[in-house]
């Protein structure tokens, strides 16, 4: 497949066309998208009160690849009926992600008990009923509920209740899977988990770091800003050990003048070893030291940990350190030059930075560098994760999380006039591990693909084939509902953000709160989460709790509540009367006092990781998502970005395929400590030699369960493969 020598462009505009013949036509998908409801992508906040195609600044048009394929899924039409009896169990082991995907939306529950080969079609309340009496004959401890960040902070809010109320701190979201390495990190140094800029600071800065992050492909929509931001002068700085083209050249496709020139991105593109990072940013950090530009004022007057950190950097000598990095000193010299001249500089970073054994240290290492130089606490820099899913930073603010903030705790139990317990909760790697013992009776997914989203693919099939049942809240089939059942699987169609009969809100990472209006059902059947949660509260806690479940199947009743409980949503109570979307109070760090301990940013010391080594034909693995992809849904077996025109590929630099003796397109077998997987193809890409790319989640299979031990994020980075010929 021909590579495309930009993103962006025409191919995507061809490409948004297309998709939207395929659901009814461009004005049915304008208006879909013009509709005011969040998008349901990516957590850079489009959408809301100013209508669909809008961003937070009130710039439009704002829409991208990803805004369209979701709504395009969720956009067509019913599976078909008898589907399920032409499709066995097995059947649908054998689809792949896209074919799920594609079969249509879920209009009726289903149900499959552990001597099925089919799903069959039951009726709403045969499903609730079942889950109750499985629920009241279940000890809590035994259970554990798991949230995507596509659903609303409401239905996140209130189904977090039930689980408590019930008796239970097994409550999980998919964070725990991507960015929790982010926001363990960031509360170490700022005192709070989340982005530290506004989306206008990005207007304001002079210097972007774009570390172990693709946005080309999953943030598209931060390319135009990014674009912008290199015409007023703006430098970029990338760092990936795999050459993307979105982050060389990309063309806006709303821009004229980009779209018609191209616009140049980096400035300067860095390619690590996988799993050099830290010691690439210590390697920077030493520069800018014997440049003489850390900023003492900022470093003595609000900071603690600067002299452990500075003996620290200057302790390591340069040749470890370039070579651990992989990159040479003239390179890091030229990018600590750039970065000793700028006067406001933000860092953003996503997966490639947290996936690792030791994300947590990446993110230290990354604040450590903005903090010598003072990039915190002011206007136009400072810190930003780059988080995928559209309100999974809502879910945790919403107490998402196996353990509640002392004050979030305080709130739910005086509020309500009920007792929660206190039990140590289990994360979501450590709900399946769990499971896996033999020890989980109940498992309740509210969106998304725990199965696809876990390292080890067999492990997770096994571990979840344990437990007695696995009920879903989904909109459409996925590779869980094949591979990720329970002795008896129940999947409860729901309906999509903008089919909501009530408002809902979600939360960007940039700390802002949008308001969705929902919308009209495009479906008989499926119904809004927060009915199907208080309907099973209802029949599984009735009386015994003092909560009026009645009344929570209102959403403004469900916001009240949230200003009440949860610190800085406190507009969200009005939000009904006032239209008003938000900033959340206390997040946005633009002056020099952090909600730490000491009201001062905190520097760490943090260890060179030993580099997993490539003797004897083996190499580090990264796995990645194309850009027809969105989290574990694939909508495209191409990836236009990458020239491959399939998924079953292994992409190595030139030099490490006539090292091994390979040929492009030869079938090889590629091993690590935990699996193996066959007949894959051999493919030539741009990425530091010693390293190779598969894609996520097909190359799970081999992703050992090695995880962040303070984070507790899986390692889908830096495996160590070995590839043989086959």
């Amino acid at each position: 497949m021909r590579r495309v020598k930009a993103g962006g462009g025409w191919p995507a505009i061809w490409y948004a066309l297309g998709k939207a013949r395929q659901s009814g036509g461009l004005w049915r998908m304008y208006k879909a998208l013009r509709s005011k409801n969040t998008c349901k992508t990516c957590a850079l906040g489009m959408g809301g009160q100013l209508g669909g195609m809008v961003n937070e600044a009130g710039r439009f048009p704002e829409v991208c690849k990803k805004s369209i394929q979701a709504m395009a899924a969720d956009m067509q039409g019913r599976i078909q009926p008898h589907f399920f009896d032409n499709f066995s169990l097995e059947q649908l082991r054998g689809l792949s992600s896209r074919e799920l995907e594609a079969a249509g939306r879920l209009t009726e529950p289903l149900y499959a008990g552990p001597l099925d080969n089919h799903y069959r079609c039951i009726t709403w309340d045969d499903a609730l009923d079942r889950i109750a009496v499985k629920l009241k004959k279940t000890a809590p401890e035994e259970t554990f509920f798991y949230f995507s960040g596509r659903s609303s902070n409401e239905a996140g809010f209130l189904l977090q209740l039930f689980a408590r109320l019930y008796g239970t701190n097994n409550i999980n979201n998919c964070s725990f899977f991507c960015h929790q390495a982010s926001g363990v990190g960031l509360t170490t140094v700022t005192g709070s988990g989340t982005a530290t800029v506004a989306l206008d600071d990005i207007q304001r800065c002079d210097l972007l770091f774009l570390i172990g992050a693709n946005p080309a492909s999953n943030h598209p929509r931060l390319m135009r800003t990014i674009v912008e931001h290199r015409r007023r002068g703006g430098k970029v700085i990338v760092v990936n050990p795999l050459r993307e083209i979105g982050l060389v050249r990309f063309k806006v496709p709303s821009d004229v003048r980009s779209l018609l020139l191209g616009s140049k991105i980096a400035d300067v593109y860095v390619q690590p070893h996988i799993g050099g990072d830290i010691a690439f940013l210590a390697a920077v950090a030493k520069a800018v030291l014997e440049r003489g530009a850390v900023d003492e004022q900022f470093v003595t007057n609000h900071t603690d940990g600067w002299d452990a950190f500075q003996g620290h950097i200057e302790s390591l000598g340069w040749e470890e350190l370039v070579k651990r990095c992989g990159v040479g000193r003239e390179t890091i010299e030229h990018v600590a030059e750039i970065y000793a001249a700028s006067q406001k500089t933000i860092f953003c970073w996503a997966m490639g930075i947290t996936h690792h054994e030791h994300g947590f240290g990446n993110v230290q290492m990354i604040a450590n560098l903005a903090m010598m130089r003072g990039m915190l606490g002011r206007a136009g820099c400072g810190l930003l994760p780059l988080r995928g899913h559209s309100n999974v930073q809502g879910m945790g603010s919403m107490g998402v999380v196996p353990k509640l903030k002392e004050a979030v705790f305080e709130r739910l139990e005086s509020t309500f006039g009920v007792t929660l317990p206190t039990s140590a909760g289990l994360d979501t790697l450590g709900s399946i591990g769990r499971a896996d013992e033999g020890k989980v009776r109940f498992a309740s997914c509210l969106g998304g693909n725990l199965y696809g989203s876990n390292p080890d693919s067999a492990f997770a099939a096994r571990a979840m084939s344990k437990i007695d049942m696995v009920a879903y809240m989904s909109t459409t089939l996925n590779t869980g509902h094949a591979h990720g059942r329970g002795r008896e699987t129940i999947i409860l169609p729901v309906l999509a953000r903008d089919e909501e009969p009530q408002a809902t809100t979600q939360e960007s990472m940039f700390n802002y709160v949008r308001l969705s209006d929902g919308g009209q059902p495009r479906h008989v059947g499926p119904r809004s989460e927060v009915q199907v949660i208080a309907d099973l509260a209802q029949r599984v806690l009735g009386d015994s709790t003092p909560i009026d479940w009645e009344s929570m199947r209102r959403h403004g009743r469900i916001r009240e509540a949230i200003a009440e409980i949860i610190p800085g949503y406190e507009k969200i109570g009005a939000i009904d009367q006032t239209r008003q979307e938000f900033q959340i109070d206390g997040r946005t760090l633009h002056e020099r006092k952090f909600p730490t301990d000491t009201g001062r940013a905190k520097f760490h010391v943090v260890d060179l990781p030993a580099l997993a080594g490539t003797d004897n034909g083996e190499l580090r693995l990264m796995t990645v998502r194309s850009e027809g992809q969105f989290n574990t849904v694939v909508y495209e077996e191409h990836d236009i970005y990458r020239g491959q025109d399939r998924r079953d590929v292994v992409m190595m630099h030139p030099d490490d395929i006539e090292r091994f003796g390979f040929e492009v397109n030869q079938r090889v077998t590629v091993r690590s400590e935990t699996g193996a997987l066959a007949n894959l193809l051999v493919r030539s890409i741009d990425i530091r030699a010693g390293n190779a790319v598969m894609y996520y989640p097909e190359a799970n299979a081999i992703i050992p369960k090695r995880a962040d031990p303070r984070s507790r994020t899986p390692a889908f980075k830096n495996t160590v493969v070995r590839i043989e010929p086959g």
